[in-house]
């Protein structure tokens, strides 16, 4: 190997101390800070000189056939190693981290998509809950609704029981019917029976059932009572009895109303007793004069003729 002379090799050594500090200065730079150097003019062109007399050295070896080899500083290459080494490490990290940040916006993604479905999952499965209890709902209605009548007073009296099926007939015809079935099982022969009766011959006859309302109004007059609802109810016996295609006997029934009912009816429900037989093609009834005392008042409020 070629031995440099003694003041060459100290400036080699400076040159390597000095290329030493600056690879090394990025790690040094990092912990302890270290002041700036202040170049000036003698500084630099003292630098200048010593590079020339190192590149002159060399070239003067070289040309001599014995060239001069620069090893590389221990130190340096394992510094170097170590920090390729860390940036090989610092790739694989940002590899690492961007393939964990793909997943993330993925589970992200997916998380956002269940829980859409499980919304949309539970709203189909109350309205499959809704659905059934509305299905359950109606069929307990309707058992119900189709169970045989039996004698029930819910109140213990039959005015009130009346009273109540009527309340309940406003809001809910079904239920309200069997209540007044109800009450003509319960309370048979009474007055509230037959008014119940007569509730239920107009309920025959607004759903277009004349032969059922027939039954219904003939129970309710069942031995002609004197009761406020009775004129009217005979008008709606001697109507369905002529819908059923019975006119002797529906003109019987209006023959009846004059006989039992016509005198102390109002004057309304009389006109509409002489229109009927006119319609119906009865026989001219002899003309009724106004009663001069009231008729007799019902038990329970009856709707007007």
């Amino acid at each position: 190997m070629l031995k440099l002379p003694s003041a060459l090799r100290s400036r080699t050594t400076l040159v390597s101390g000095v290329v030493l500090a600056l690879v090394a200065g990025g790690v040094v730079a990092q912990t302890v800070p270290q002041a700036p150097i202040q170049w000036d003019v003698r500084k630099l062109e003292q630098l200048d000189r010593n590079v020339r007399r190192l590149e002159r050295a060399v070239t003067q070896r070289n040309a001599a056939g014995d060239p001069v080899i620069i090893e590389p500083d221990p130190e340096t290459v394992a510094l170097q190693g170590r920090v390729a080494n860390m940036d090989r490490r610092l790739g694989d990290l940002e590899a690492s981290l961007q393939r964990v940040n793909g997943d993330l916006e993925r589970m992200t993604f997916q998380l956002d998509e269940s829980q859409r479905d499980n919304g949309a999952l539970g709203g189909r499965l109350r309205d499959a809950e809704n659905r059934l209890k509305a299905i359950e709902d109606a069929a307990k209605a309707e058992a119900e609704l189709n169970a045989p009548i039996v004698s029930n007073s819910p109140t213990g009296d039959a005015t009130r029981d009346l009273a109540a099926a009527v309340r309940l007939l406003a809001g809910d015809p079904a239920r309200g019917d069997r209540a007044l079935q109800t009450v003509v099982v319960t309370w048979p022969g009474t007055p509230q029976a037959a008014e119940a009766n007569s509730r239920l011959g107009d309920l025959r006859h607004a759903q277009h059932d004349d032969a059922s309302a027939v039954q219904a109004y003939a129970a309710a007059l069942e031995g002609w009572p004197a009761m406020a609802w009775a004129p009217s109810t005979t008008l709606e016996l001697a109507g369905a009895l002529n819908a059923t295609n019975r006119k002797t006997q529906a003109c019987g029934a209006l023959g009846e109303f004059t006989r039992r009912y016509a005198t102390a009816a109002d004057p309304a429900v009389r006109a509409r007793a002489t229109q009927m037989r006119t319609q119906i093609g009865c026989e001219a009834a002899a003309p009724v004069r106004p009663a001069t005392t009231p008729a007799r008042p019902a038990t329970t409020p009856r709707r007007g003729g």
